[in-house]
């Protein structure tokens, strides 16, 4: 991985601003879609996809690349912008979001879209192709290293810690699996007066020490930050890594920011569009008029 200079650190906060403008636009023009993870999402997906994954978008199937699975599959709008914007498809493509026959659908189909490693959207079920990609990867050799996001809660499925046990008893020190900390899930305020609601997972850090992960805590939304702990995560030998990302559900926009109620919720116009302006994007909604 190349160091990450002020300069390119620059350019992925402002790709990482297009990438949050489009998947406003998107959901928009299909009425339908999250907004909320995605939105959690996209800092890290910006550093994983421009800066360090060994990938090569002319060669989604390239057999060396590096492998990523959205185990939170709701939040996939996210990750076709990423792609997009990193040429694996064209950007006009965003605009079939959820159509039928559309290549964007509402959750990942790796038999459809290009750069999708692994079908997603069943909650729980992304870390345990993970460690069979991470695991195959060491019979054959290879070098590639697998990356995973999950979402907090779909930590709350067994298949997680299933996975989890699986992967250390295995040591698959080429697997980093990635927290998507927002704290919020799709219902229920934490603080709200009259309501007791948990956080979808307590101490994460610990259950997953204790399932033998090494753990490193980091803030998702600092790209440099967020880099510097997948490099920690790649020198760990003997074991896998759990980076556990804080993040804000829908950060960028701040009427959206720590509130569940935009997990699902579709903008309006005028919701979209003082969005872009906060987002420094508005010249986008110009420009997709004609998609619109």
């Amino acid at each position: 991985m190349e160091p990450l200079t002020p300069q390119r650190l620059k350019e992925l906060e402002e790709v990482a601003a297009r990438v949050r403008a489009r998947i406003l636009l998107a959901v928009h023009h299909a009425g339908a879609g999250h907004v909320g993870g995605p939105l959690s999402c996209t800092d890290m997906l910006v550093a994983l996809y421009f800066h360090i994954l060994n990938v090569d978008p002319n060669r989604p199937d390239w057999e060396d690349r590096d492998r990523f699975i959205l185990s939170k599959g709701h939040s996939t709008i996210a990750l076709y912008t990423v792609l997009a914007e990193r040429g694996y498809f064209p950007l006009e493509e965003l605009f079939t979001f959820d159509a039928i026959d559309s290549r964007m659908q509402g959750h990942p189909d790796m038999t459809k879209t290009p750069g999708i490693d692994m079908s997603s959207g069943s909650l729980g079920q992304g870390l345990s192709p993970g460690l069979g990609m991470a695991l195959g990867a060491r019979l054959l050799g290879k070098s590639f290293r697998t990356y995973v996001i999950l979402g907090d809660g779909e930590s709350q499925e067994g298949q997680i810690w299933e996975a989890a046990f699986v992967a250390a008893r295995y040591q698959l020190d080429n697997l980093t699996a990635i927290l998507d900390y927002n704290g919020l899930q799709q219902y229920g305020w934490r603080n709200a007066p009259g309501e007791h609601m948990f956080p979808p997972i307590e101490n994460p850090a610990q259950k997953w020490q204790a399932f033998g992960w090494r753990v490193i805590e980091t803030d998702g939304h600092d790209m440099a930050q967020f880099t510097a702990a997948v490099e920690e995560a790649q020198t760990t030998r003997g074991k896998p890594t759990l980076i556990i990302a804080h993040t804000v559900k829908g950060k960028g926009v701040s009427f959206m920011e720590d509130q569940y109620d935009w997990h699902a919720r579709v903008p309006t116009q005028q919701e979209l569009v003082a969005a872009l302006a906060e987002l420094g994007q508005s010249d986008l909604l110009v420009i997709s008029q004609g998609g619109d």
